[in-house]
């Protein structure tokens, strides 16, 4: 909610970044920049230096903090006044080449030059953003050069703008008497974010709540406005945003700040004179009474059920600058879990599956606003959520909020400023960046414990202060908007419609000479796109610049009540992070596809005492939350070998110790599965979400099921969150009656919570490592009365592995074997109402601890970057694609929103042949490596450090083997993997594709057609 992701690093003793910033002046000169502001926030661990450049006006906040994980940004206010997706295709063209680097796309090719954590570019309603992070000080500079360069000196070349943005162009470049049509890589990719229902709406939402100005239009762009822009408007548009007046610089971390500032004044801003940027947004004129308005969208195939999928929602435009802060707590109370006023108005009665994705707060836009309402709901209900919602208003006023509530709220806070992420820099970015944008104090936002005491004091003053609020902003708001949505049949084939009457459009205005032209720039781009790149230009961190040796993490084995646990110490902050891992050898099978039900609704029904209510109240008031999910863990050493089970896990105050385990405790002991109406309303959230998530996630539901027919561990992956999945539960939303489900949970909750199954283990720091060792012993004493011996189902497949064969400790893990399972062949194509596909191959290779799994890492990154990033996004139009080798030891190749299908599957193939013909060089395999080790070294945030060992038994010796096989990658190893384990006729490999109908596939007798 309000700091995400809060405090990472070490506080390194001596004098820390934060201490040496605070030396800084007010009016001192650095560089060509003026110090506006030093300010310490000590909640987050840092100092704010606030500067601005002399010569430009470009504003300049640095936060100093003891975190390696240094984190830049550059963001610029973007405001457009059409749907062309100006902002949005310029922040992929800028990413194409730049003065000083004008190879074809600098952005990629660092991907693997560099150790970079983080490398992106996001556009927003109304800024774009490009952020980087890196825990290497050269790398910092290499990246900042490249970034720097980009934005302000972009090449901005016609051939970027057709292959990012949009062309007309043969269906077949090569064969002029194929059909013209629309290509472009944001043209698809928009035609894929509107496909899912639910980014739709919150489109239109904020265009018709916002009506005046930039949020009337879609900055990402509007797929058929999109071939309205031209070259030159694109280029206009760069001269007057990207320029330092209207830029705001972030840094973040433990690096100087006099570096960063000389960089960023050598090598671009020196270079400008400033100017006035027009491009600040005017407040939205107050409307005078409420409005109404319709949208519709494509059915949903997969919805929960097929009569309510209909979404309302009734949305506020909050006028005054007043506290963001209180307005986020606000929404937070109001929406946020079983205990507030409208999940019970809304969410209990069962009116709609869950509320709309747009729902809360949005501090986004230059006003806020507020959105209350559901989704998955009938036509005939839609008056009755409206007087629900005016009514929940109402009743608001009258009671207020429980003091428990408010205090469970603030709790929430306090340990989001406690909990250390590994991308709090990023996390920062985007946090203030809204606020930044129009001209808001950023460092006021980030004093999280000043604005919590001035809450409680306006409370303290006036006990009605939340009501007055309520009133004020929802009760007495004239500026409303009530938008409905519902799915019409004929939705897809309008769209395709009027792509096609565009499309015509554009073609009948065409002479000879431009049918001509635009053969010849179609061959013209193909030939750039094919021609080998020269990136020698870009600055290259080498293989010699990776630590050779991965630091140690210590682990103390232990004992409680005969169940073994781990022991973690590490700088937490004063939170004790715990985890238990259960497995579930001794289920019945036909209980197996129950499983994630199971865990997605255990902590939320109700246990010992409390019904679901007071429990989740009592989560929100003593732990950082709690959760239980499946785990399938491939063996290191064999492809048939697996252990299932769940993971239990949950994190709180070091005080609040005692009442986490007594929450754990009564949930072992007396969870309740009596409340069949709770129960209903968790299997529709459930469901719902599942099936909205397809659109977004479609390659790993390919993956998955291609994966299913290889290995055991990946069949059960298909059942537990595959499309298996998806369609149980879906099945499940649809019975009238649950009884028969509810009966099914006690069974499984007996094998599943059972601690003669279960290892733990606690992260804290030191000087709290024994109390919270007595706690778990406790809580192991507590819930002994589930312990039973049970028979595994299949008493033949069991095969007992210690944790850690040298720490001499009593952990084992279970492994199930199956030995009738046989790898077969299989192609799977689903039919869904998408207007792109979601493409996948997987190939059975090698476990991780095999000597080749490192040669086969190695050539998925160095084939995605040198062939497939190629053929599957630049030549293919798709929004991405590449290959990966997985843990589970499959290899897996994938593509994103792909307007093509079995053509990805040939380029596929084509990765393949390329290797095995050695069409690479030796720099291809250093960058490669460096792109491996970014991944394999990323930073570990301490409440995370050991989990490797707990879960898969890797051990540091074991990674450190595995770093050592990395580095010793030589391109006869690549040739051969690439023969050996993917060639044709080596190898066993399943195939699935998620997309629209597909004539050719259909008649292929070879593909299941789903």
């Amino acid at each position: 909610m309000l700091i995400s992701e809060v405090c990472n690093s070490w506080r390194s003793r001596g004098s820390s970044a934060g201490e040496r910033a605070l030396q800084y002046t007010v009016g001192q000169k650095i560089h060509g920049f003026t110090v506006k502001q030093v300010t310490a926030v000590p909640d987050l661990f840092l100092t704010a230096v606030k500067l601005s450049h002399d010569a430009t006006g470009a504003q300049y906040l640095h936060a100093a903090r003891d975190d390696s994980n240094n984190l830049f940004s550059v963001q610029f206010r973007t405001t457009p006044m059409d749907s062309t997706g100006v902002p949005h295709i310029l922040e992929h063209t800028v990413l194409c080449g730049s003065q000083r680097f004008p190879c074809r796309d600098p952005f990629f090719k660092m991907l693997n030059r560099s150790l970079s954590t983080f490398m992106n570019a996001f556009t927003a309603s109304d800024y774009t953003m490009y952020p980087f992070s890196t825990q290497n000080a050269k790398d910092f500079q290499n990246l900042l050069s490249v970034y720097l360069d980009a934005v302000f000196f972009p090449c901005l070349r016609e051939l970027d703008f057709w292959q990012e943005g949009w062309r007309l162009e043969h269906e077949t470049p090569t064969d002029p008497s194929s059909r013209l049509v629309f290509k472009g890589v944001v043209f698809n990719e928009m035609k894929g974010v509107f496909s899912d229902n639910e980014r739709l709406y919150a489109q239109h939402l904020q265009n018709k709540l916002l009506p005046d100005h930039t949020y009337s239009v879609v900055s990402g762009g509007e797929p058929l406005a999109i071939p309205d822009l031209t070259w030159e408007q694109l280029k206009h548009f760069h001269a007057t945003h990207y320029h330092p007046s209207n830029a705001r610089f972030f840094t973040y971390g433990d690096l100087p700040l006099e570096q960063h500032l000389q960089q960023i004044e050598e090598e671009a801003l020196s270079k400008f004179e400033r100017t006035e940027p027009n491009t600040a947004v005017p407040p939205q004129t107050h409307w005078d009474k409420p409005r109404l308005d319709h949208v519709t969208c494509r059915p949903d195939a997969l919805a929960p059920d097929p009569m309510k999928q209909n979404t309302l929602c009734m949305s506020y435009l909050i006028t005054d600058t007043f506290e963001v802060f209180i307005l986020s707590l606000l929404s937070s109370l109001m929406i946020s879990g079983p205990n507030s006023p409208f999940y019970k108005a809304l969410i209990e009665p069962e009116i709609g599956s869950d509320f709309s994705s747009s729902v809360g707060f949005d501090g986004s836009t230059r006003q806020a606003s507020f959105t209350i309402g559901l989704q998955g709901m009938a036509e005939a209900d839609t008056e009755t959520v409206k007087h629900i919602i005016a009514q929940s208003i109402d009743d608001i006023i009258a009671t207020g909020f429980e003091e428990e509530q408010i205090e469970a709220l603030l709790h929430k806070i306090e340990i989001q400023m406690k909990h250390q992420s590994t991308s709090f820099g990023l996390a920062l970015a985007s946090y203030i960046a809204s606020c930044w944008n129009h001209d808001g104090d950023p460092v006021q936002l980030l004093k999280i414990s000043e604005n919590v005491s001035r809450f409680r004091q306006c409370l303290k003053e006036n006990p009605r202060y939340l009501q007055d609020k309520v009133q004020h902003y929802f009760k007495d708001n004239t500026h409303r908007l009530t938008l409905t949505m519902s799915p019409d049949e004929s939705f897809l084939e309008k769209q395709a419609e009027a792509e096609e009457q565009k499309l015509h459009q554009k073609i009948q205005n065409l002479s000879d000479a431009d049918h001509k032209d635009i053969y010849e720039k179609g061959l013209q781009l193909l030939a750039a796109q094919s021609t080998a790149q020269d990136a020698s230009c870009l600055p290259a961190l080498k293989v010699s610049d990776i630590e050779p040796i991965i630091p140690y993490t210590p682990v103390q084995p232990g004992n409680a009540g005969g169940v073994p646990v781990q022991y973690c110490e590490q700088p937490t902050n004063g939170m004790v992070y715990f985890r238990a891992m259960c497995n579930l050898n001794s289920l019945p099978e036909d209980l197996k596809i129950y499983v994630p039900l199971f865990c997605s609704i255990i902590t939320k029904l109700g246990c010992g005492e409390l019904d679901y209510r007071q429990q989740a109240q009592r989560i929100e008031l003593k732990t950082g939350g709690m959760s239980v999910s499946p785990q399938i863990i491939p063996d290191t050493d064999d492809l048939d070998l697996y252990e299932q089970g769940i993971i239990l896990s949950s994190s709180c105050l070091e005080r609040n110790l005692p009442d986490m385990f007594q929450l754990w405790s009564d949930i072992f002991n007396c969870p309740r599965f009596d409340d069949e109406q709770r129960l209903r309303v968790l299997v529709m959230m459930s469901a719902q979400e599942l099936s909205n998530g397809i659109s977004y996630s479609g390659h790993m539901y390919a993956m998955t099921r291609a994966a299913r027919s290889l290995t055991p561990t990946a069949d059960l992956q298909e059942a537990f969150s595959g499309m298996d999945q998806v369609k149980f539960m879906k099945r499940i939303a649809e019975m009238t009656d649950l009884t028969s489900v509810l009966r099914k949970l006690p069974r499984i909750k007996r094998h599943l919570l059972n601690p003669e199954n279960m290892r733990c283990a606690v992260n804290a720091t030191p000087q709290k490592m024994s109390e919270a060792a007595g706690e778990v012993e406790r809580f192991i004493g507590n819930i002994a009365a589930n312990r039973k011996e049970r028979k595994p189902v299949r008493p033949t497949v069991v095969e007992v592995r210690p944790l850690d064969p040298q720490a001499g400790s009593s952990a084992s893990r279970k492994l199930i074997s199956e030995p009738h399972f046989k790898p077969c062949q299989m192609k799977t194509y689903f039919q869904l109402p998408f207007n792109v596909n979601f493409v996948s191959e997987c190939v059975r290779a090698v476990p991780f601890t095999h000597a080749d799994y490192a040669s086969l890492c190695i050539l998925a990154r160095m084939m995605t970057a040198k062939f497939l990033h190629g053929e599957i996004r630049e030549k293919g139009g798709a929004y991405g694609g590449g290959a990966r080798m997985g843990g589970g030891g499959l290899f897996s190749f994938y593509s994103y929103r792909d307007p093509n299908s079995t053509q990805t599957l040939s380029a596929f193939r084509g990765g393949v042949e390329w290797a095995r013909a050695a069409k690479f060089t030796q720099q291809d395999i250093d960058e490669a490596k460096l792109s491996v080790f970014s991944a394999v070294d990323a930073p570990v945030a301490p409440s995370d450090k050991g989990l490797g060992r707990f879960l898969n038994g890797i051990t540091d010796e074991m990674k450190q083997r595995y770093r050592e096989r990395l580095f010793a990658v030589t391109d006869k190893n690549l040739i051969d993997v690439a023969g050996r384990y993917l060639g044709v006729g080596q190898q066993t490999c399943g195939v699935a594709i998620l997309g629209p109908e597909n004539e050719s596939i259909r008649k292929d007798p070879s593909w299941v057609v789903k």
